[in-house]
């Protein structure tokens, strides 16, 4: 049953069926329709009772409960303008008879839009003396609510939803989209029949709660569908396949930065700890995984679902009834160790979480900025969507509406944002007349997350070229600090990792067997991603002759000194050389042609020796070490160039032997 109604029905028809109560008319005809049409109301017979209602009042028009109860036989049967209409009735009767219709009246009034009448009549409710302090707080909460929509719906901000297409939406239900930093990939649930795909015998008990949000539709089920875009177009849609899809439901997923992880929400499965638990699927070259499920603390024996997993895979945020909450349900978060378990979940707190209800929680990709739905924060009336970034402290800004008409009177649930920040994707059924579709607009510019670029790739043997499974580490250069980590596919090689704007970055790529692999991404100052990074890897193995470069080490023009962002690349040799403890290596110094030969020779070698003066002081052997200083006698590019002179001024190790 609609909340709306539900919440109507409490409030008002206890007082005016209750048996102890004396009707305000004598007229028997009239009592004994109105009591048949009760009768018919209560078992939910809503043409007879409404037949019988308007009966009543046909004998006695002044029959002031007739009107009300109307009312809740209209609005029970979705006729909100009627049911308007008849409350108007009874006020105009009596307007003092029962002050609850003003309550009841104005949140009827927001649904239809009316929201000045709403306004109107919630200020006219609040001025009763007699209420209940929760229904005055209610009453003045949603009073809140219908100013802001007042001004939400006089000052609209920009939106213009486009239909993703036929290729992506069909006569049935899809919703909850989710999407790959590098926009190539979409996944999303789709409500079909039951029986439309052969699942074989792996048979699941239909999702009990997914049969509560939709009654009377047992016979239909919830599967994933996976589209490419080929083109700039989207593929046809075509099911995730048996391994992830059963027979029962499976819905609200999220998809890691580089689509090869997924979590999604599954209910009342015989391994499930709870009624809803959240489960895990692998993508290896192009098949899912079986799906597990993550287990204890994230699962419990409450309701946990809705989960959206943080670019470096490592936080999971998800909404759960579980005791310790703010109100009903909230959005929590659990960090995933490197072991694979899971943290125990920490609460959001009152910053996010309400006494009503959270859902839909989405972490961008930049790691910070965070979309969610929310029916206790000050909206347009229902479930709004609203965005808060995370501080460096780790506390949550305030939450920002995202305004009207994005926000409606009626429920907004499951929104992402593409790793650019610019366009949005949703599920609606108000722009569509054959179910919900699945829509994108651009979002305006004060609701953007960070903007987040990419590097995309495989990593491969330099020498056998076969495909490699990585580790992946992109850390802020600044802090010393890992904001992402990922690994290449062990099939394919292929991998994508998140890079968020504004920042300087090291890459650092290792597997056990080879020399490491590092990169730099200078986005200080950028404020618009315009291309991707596309980039193989080739992973040399460690042998005698090898040679990689330390694109991270930095010192200032003319000097040898290293600055404090090189800490980073250093660390990552120390770490290197302490795993292959038998190694010996060079350090090689390299300048470009700017100056003359004998300074760049000198200035190379004292560039080298800085760094292996900070590997023994940090515990190398200086029997493993040599340095030196080629200067520009060995130059990788043209120094024709600034950035052809910025790749030969570097630092390199080589290896010597064992």
């Amino acid at each position: 049953m609609n909340k709306l109604i539900l919440l109507l029905l409490i409030i008002v028809t206890p007082y005016i069926v209750s048996a102890q109560y004396d009707y305000s008319t004598k007229n028997k005809k009239a009592i004994k329709y109105y009591e048949e049409a009760l009768s018919a109301f209560g078992r939910m017979d809503y043409f007879n009772a409404a037949d019988l209602m308007q009966k009543a009042i046909k004998a006695d028009k002044k029959f002031i409960e007739a009107h009300i109860v109307l009312s809740e036989i209209y609005m029970d049967n979705g006729n909100y303008r009627k049911a308007i209409d008849s409350y108007q009735n009874a006020i105009d009767i009596d307007p003092d008879f029962f002050p609850g219709i003003y309550f009841s009246l104005g949140q009827l009034e927001m649904v239809e839009q009316e929201f000045e009448s709403a306004k109107k009549h919630l200020e006219k409710y609040l001025t009763y003396k007699d209420i209940k302090p929760i229904s005055r707080s209610q009453a003045e909460r949603k009073l809140e609510s219908c100013k802001f929509a007042i001004h939400a719906v006089n000052n609209p901000v920009p939106f213009n939803p486009k239909n993703l297409g036929e290729n992506i939406n069909t006569e049935y239900n899809e919703y909850w989209p989710t999407l790959t930093a590098d926009e190539q990939t979409l996944v999303f649930t789709r409500l079909i029949p039951k029986g439309l795909i052969d699942y074989g015998d792996d048979e699941q008990k239909p999702a009990e709660e997914d049969q509560e949000m939709l009654p009377g539709m047992s016979n239909v089920q919830e599967d994933f569908y996976i589209s490419s875009k080929i083109n700039d177009e989207w593929s046809m849609a075509v099911n995730a396949g048996k391994k992830i899809n059963t027979a029962g439901n499976e819905g609200a997923q999220t998809i890691t930065a580089d689509g090869r992880t997924m979590y999604f929400t599954a209910c009342n499965r015989v391994n499930g700890k709870g009624r809803c638990d959240i489960y895990r699927s692998e993508k290896v070259g192009n098949e899912w995984s079986q799906p597990e499920n993550i287990g204890a603390p994230v699962n419990s024996a409450y309701w946990e679902a809705q989960p959206s997993i943080s670019p470096d895979g490592r936080t999971l945020y998800f909404v759960s009834n579980r005791p310790g909450g703010m109100g009903q349900k909230d959005i929590w978060k659990s960090d995933r160790l490197a072991d694979g378990t899971w943290t125990k979940p920490v609460n959001l707190g009152e910053n996010i979480n309400t006494p009503g209800e959270e859902q839909s929680p989405f972490i961008h990709y930049d790691n910070k900025t965070l979309y969610f739905s929310s029916d206790g924060l000050i909206g347009m009336g229902g479930f709004d969507l609203f965005k808060v970034t995370r501080n460096d402290d780790n506390s949550w800004t305030e939450p920002e509406n995202l305004g009207y008409p994005i926000n409606t009177v009626y429920d907004e649930v499951g929104l992402i944002v593409n790793a650019r920040g610019d366009k949005a994707f949703f599920a609606s059924d108000r722009l569509s007349n054959r179910g919900r579709d699945l829509f994108k607009f651009e979002l305006y510019s004060e609701i953007r997350p960070n903007p987040v670029s990419y590097l995309k790739g495989k990593v491969f043997d330099d020498d056998t070229k076969n495909n490699l499974e990585a580790n992946f580490e992109l850390i802020h250069l600044d802090r010393d600090e890992i904001i992402m980590k990922a690994k290449s596919d062990k099939i394919s090689g292929e991998f994508l990792v998140c890079i968020p704007s504004n920042n300087d970055y090291a890459l650092n790529v290792s597997k056990e067997g080879y020399l490491f692999y590092s990169d730099n991404f200078s986005l200080e100052g950028i404020h618009e991603i315009s291309d991707p990074f596309l980039k193989d890897v080739a992973l040399k193995p460690i042998k005698q002759g090898q040679k990689v470069v330390l694109r991270n080490i930095f010192y200032d023009t003319d000097s040898y000194e290293l600055l404090d962002k090189s800490i980073t690349e250093l660390n990552k040799l120390v770490d290197f050389l302490e795993t292959n403890s038998t190694l010996r290596i060079e350090i090689s110094g390299h300048t470009d042609n700017v100056g003359t030969t004998d300074y760049n020779l000198q200035l190379s070698e004292n560039r080298a020796k800085s760094v292996v003066q900070y590997l023994t002081a940090n515990g190398i052997s200086s029997e493993r070490l040599t340095y030196k200083g080629y200067g520009e006698s060995q130059p990788i590019d043209t120094n024709e160039t600034e950035e052809g002179r910025a790749n030969n001024r570097r630092t390199e190790i080589k290896i010597l032997g064992n």
